[in-house]
């Protein structure tokens, strides 16, 4: 335990870690090493964000270019009634230093996009994609499949939520071998459209936050005979207080990911409508 270099009050913040045969010194000590990237600081970002600075994460990434609104406050719980019109970035790196004020935070206040997502995740182990609209959440899944960069993906829909882990290994499938482009402006209303049960992106964002302590802990070889995600769709309904696993098969005719790649860079993409790679 001495190798971990920790404080009494370190040591006592992640006692309940330390004594884990699973987890352990070296497990701790991976988790304070490990730096994660979560883009969107709102409603499954905020639970993300909560339980990766509990957990030890050592160095935080928060990108994010809105301002609270009261209306967020319903659901993203690292904000409070006070911060309403400071950037998110901002009041979700307060709520970080308040939980654990070893965790660095690096805030982005920008939005995510063709020309500074590559210098953003090549600065992080893992990204965790907390976005809330399409044109996003693909550049995240090119961006990262295309850089051999694991991360998460998650979604909220009034009562129900998605959520899957894209690891990088070999037999990896991608988020457009499951949906290969975004359906048409205006088929799938946001949350400000359709509304979203305040307490649901909790229960998907803390499955993430999960696959990410899973993901560095394995990556130290801690947890070889762990599963993650990937590789599989897990479907929550808070209706019906029911699972169901759906599972992801790579697709060689992928864009991205397949035999034949159409795309080298995510330069050559147009993230906006159905974000859709054209045939040459």
């Amino acid at each position: 335990m001495s190798g971990l270099n920790l404080g009494p009050e370190q040591l006592d913040r992640f006692s309940r870690h330390i004594i884990m045969d699973d987890v352990g010194p070296d497990g701790q000590k991976a988790l304070l090493d490990a730096s994660v990237l979560v883009v969107g600081a709102g409603g499954l970002g905020s639970p993300i964000i909560q339980y990766l600075a509990a957990a030890g994460v050592g160095r935080l990434g928060i990108a994010d270019d809105d301002e609270v609104e009261r209306s967020n406050l319903q659901r993203q719980v690292v904000h409070a009634d006070a911060d309403v019109g400071r950037p998110k970035v901002d009041s979700a790196a307060e709520y970080v230093t308040d939980l654990n004020p070893d965790c660095t935070v690096d805030r982005h206040q920008t939005r995510i996009t063709a020309e500074n997502i590559g210098d953003l995740i090549d600065d992080y182990d893992f990204v965790v994609d907390a976005s809330d609209n399409f044109p996003t959440r693909y550049l995240v899944n090119d961006a990262c499949t295309l850089a051999g960069q694991p991360f998460s993906h998650g979604a909220i829909y009034r009562f129900e939520g998605q959520v899957t882990t894209f690891a990088q290994d070999e037999d990896s499938p991608c988020y457009r071998c499951m949906f290969p482009e975004a359906p048409p402006a205006g088929t799938v209303p946001d949350c400000s459209e359709a509304g979203v049960l305040g307490v649901l992106p909790g229960t998907v964002g803390c499955i993430q936050a999960t696959e990410v302590v899973k993901w560095i802990l394995r990556e130290a070889d801690l947890l070889p005979e762990s599963e993650l995600l990937d590789g599989r769709l897990l479907f929550y309904d808070a209706m019906d207080m029911s699972f169901e696993e759906v599972p992801i098969q790579p697709n060689p005719d992928c864009p991205v990911c397949g035999d034949e790649p159409a795309v080298s860079s995510v330069a050559e993409v147009e993230y906006v409508e159905t974000c859709a790679i054209g045939a040459e």
